[in-house]
């Protein structure tokens, strides 16, 4: 299998191929737009700010090969986000595939205290809906580090709470996008993976 990963200044590439590497599948890390065109699968990494995250693929063209692709595409966490509408964290507009908007977390009570931002650690999905959920279990335990998050939506494909009900996952066409890390969320990311290079 062709497999590129798209390069730019906001990946968690490294640990995306430790992930990878451990489901003994070997990746291409490039921003050549023909060698993402010809891919059989694209994976779409993302850590850090959506606005320098937008600015970096506008810099290298990749925005509109990102809009191009054909293939199978996984977005993950803030390269989900990107393929959203627009984002709230600093009012940036985003690829638009996915006609969702991306919001920040509310200050939410919790008891006696406030609900923290950003969301740091272990949570569970459910109404899970997807071939990208094959043999995963309801109420699994997915890995989140992110202050923002997608709104819910008809191209909602898992469920999160964290205060509010939100989008963990979406899918719209060939375009696959997961807002926790895939790569830090052990054996359940390891076979969203694996369900994601069998679609």
């Amino acid at each position: 299998m062709n497999l590129a990963i798209i390069k730019y200044n906001a990946g968690n590439i490294q640990s995306v191929l430790y992930a990878l590497e451990r489901l003994g599948i070997q990746a291409e890390v490039t921003d050549d737009a023909e060698k993402i065109k010809s891919a059989d699968k694209v994976i779409f990494p993302g850590v850090g700010e959506a606005g320098s995250a937008m600015q970096s693929l506008k810099e290298g063209n990749l925005d509109q090969v990102i809009k191009d692709l054909k293939q199978p595409v996984l977005g993950i966490c803030v390269g989900m986000q990107l393929l959203c509408n627009h984002s709230e964290e600093a009012d940036t507009n985003c690829l638009g595939i996915v006609p969702v908007e991306v919001k920040r977390f509310p200050a939410t009570k919790i008891g006696e205290g406030v609900l923290k931002v950003p969301q740091v650690g272990w949570n569970s999905i459910y109404d899970l809906k997807s071939p990208l959920f094959r043999d995963i279990k309801e109420h699994s335990y997915i890995y989140n580090v992110h202050s923002y998050f997608a709104e819910d939506s008809e191209y909602t494909i898992a469920h999160c709470n964290y205060g509010i009900q939100y989008a963990a996952a979406i899918n719209k066409d060939n375009f696959y996008g997961v807002q926790f890390h895939t790569e830090k969320s052990a054996q359940i990311g390891d076979q969203i993976i694996q369900n994601f290079l069998n679609i």
